[in-house]
């Protein structure tokens, strides 16, 4: 961690000294929109595996009556299982955990920039990333028979939804190529909050909410939900990023790289990891 801070630093003062005296065309306040593509670590995605050391656990919900009988009657129902051989959802059991990895997804942030006669600035930015981390486990008997098909095994689906919610406060650099081009490079600082929003698991066909609503306990027949509480928590981190754009009357359009090191946290999940972007961004300071 401290060697990658000062690897950004020393590449901020490179650039830095690397300029040549044209001055971007506009300074002062800038207000601006963006968004882009955002690649999380799946350093945390683990979290919605559902394996038993976790929060919310495929068994609590599949070793329950309120929704095991129901489980049971689907599989039997699809021929996915015998009844004869797998008489009750006691008898099922999960051999294969998922290895979960979070999608490509949408990033969005408005932001303020304000930007000096030097070519130095600041930048405050507010985005948002809605994740979906998915994965496959697969669903046996307890006696290894019983399934039916070609397989001794039924595949079932994972899924996870959770918001980012950043702020980044940067310290920016403008470097001007010609009077219509220039490169910007940005050094700065992320908190991040993270809410959970679905853990949700599919045995054939149907999904399943395994998010812990009963205080750990199994929830069948009696046992009361609770009120939900967020799985997750406020993280933060370092990000550098590399914009070329272009300068027009009305403000400036720009291609941006993130790249984040974030500590992200998830209960029981909390880990650092690598996150990456790539957007579009559109400046206006003409208001």
């Amino acid at each position: 961690m401290r060697r990658a801070l000062l690897v950004i630093a020393s590449l901020l003062l490179a650039v830095s000294a690397s300029a040549d005296d044209s001055k971007p065309p506009s300074t002062g306040l800038y207000f601006f929109a963006n968004a882009g593509a955002f690649w999380a670590s799946s350093n945390t995605a683990d979290f919605y595996s559902g394996k038993p050391t976790n929060t919310n656990t495929i068994n609590r919900v599949l070793y329950s009556n309120t929704y095991g009988i129901a489980i049971w009657n689907s599989l039997v129902e699809q021929h996915l299982i015998s009844p004869s051989t797998i008489g009750s959802y006691n008898q099922l059991q999960v051999v294969e955990y998922p290895t979960m990895h979070y999608r490509t997804s949408l990033q969005i942030g408005l932001g303020l920039r304000y930007e000096y006669k030097s070519g130095f600035g600041w930048l405050l930015r507010f985005d948002v990333d809605q994740l979906e981390a998915i994965g496959a486990f697969n669903l046996s008997s307890t006696n290894g028979t019983g399934i039916l098909g070609s397989d001794q095994y039924i595949r079932c689906g994972m899924l996870g939804k959770e918001n980012r919610y950043s702020i980044d406060l940067a310290i920016t650099r403008q470097l001007q190529i010609s009077n219509t081009v220039g490169i910007e490079l940005d050094l700065g600082a992320s908190l991040v909050n993270t809410e959970v929003k679905e853990n949700m698991m599919e045995i054939g066909g149907l999904t399943y909410n395994i998010l812990d609503l009963w205080g750990g306990h199994t929830p069948n027949h009696g046992v009361g939900e609770y009120e939900y509480i967020n799985q997750g928590g406020i993280g933060y981190g370092v990000f550098i990023s590399l914009l070329t754009g272009w300068n027009t009357p009305l403000g400036n359009i720009k291609a941006s790289y993130t790249c984040y090191q974030t500590r992200i946290v998830l209960e029981n999940h909390t880990a650092w990891g690598w996150q990456h972007s790539l957007g579009l961004r559109i400046e206006m300071n003409n208001f």
